[in-house]
């Protein structure tokens, strides 16, 4: 399920809700229970990977390793060991 982001217009108070997309929108603020919430773009439900171990082909295909590990991978796919560029 996707997360949005929430801001109400009266009271500034921000939060996220996880929703499916064919849900409407919330409208109802749980700080000040104002109907001015404004629902604005989430994070979405797309992986996020943090940390400096992490190579952006870690899960991707072929799910190479990463190319701070001994004989990992290089950005063009190819071992480092038998990489021309």
């Amino acid at each position: 399920m996707p997360t949005y982001d929430y801001t109400c217009q009266q009271c500034s108070h921000n939060f996220e809700a996880s929703q499916k997309i064919t849900a409407e929108p919330l409208v109802t603020c749980p700080a000040c229970s104002q109907d001015t919430l404004r629902r604005g773009p989430g994070g979405g439900s797309s992986l996020m990977i943090r940390g400096k171990d992490f190579y952006y082909t870690d899960y991707g295909p072929g799910k190479h390793t990463s190319s701070k590990q001994e004989g990992g991978c290089c950005p063009c796919g190819k071992d480092q060991s038998s990489c021309n560029s």
